[in-house]
């Protein structure tokens, strides 16, 4: 049974673990993400960066929800 990727929200939250959810998925370091997120909603003006992470909060499901068939 071949088992797909899924992007989930991470245990390893500093707030609610997105960033180092989207870290999980491609493989990269969560602080690097979690810098670079910060980086681009400062420069983004920081209204548009906070939306995205709300948002993101809310459809990913975290790690417990997700069922696997």
């Amino acid at each position: 049974m071949i088992q797909k990727k899924r992007l989930i929200r991470s245990q390893n939250k500093a707030i609610a673990g997105v960033c180092a959810g989207i870290a999980e998925y491609y493989g990269w370091d969560t602080a690097l993400v979690r810098i670079a997120y910060l980086l681009i909603s400062i420069f983004s003006a920081a209204f548009p960066g906070l939306l995205v992470y709300i948002i993101l909060w809310i459809v990913m499901p975290e790690k417990e929800d997700v069922i696997y068939m």
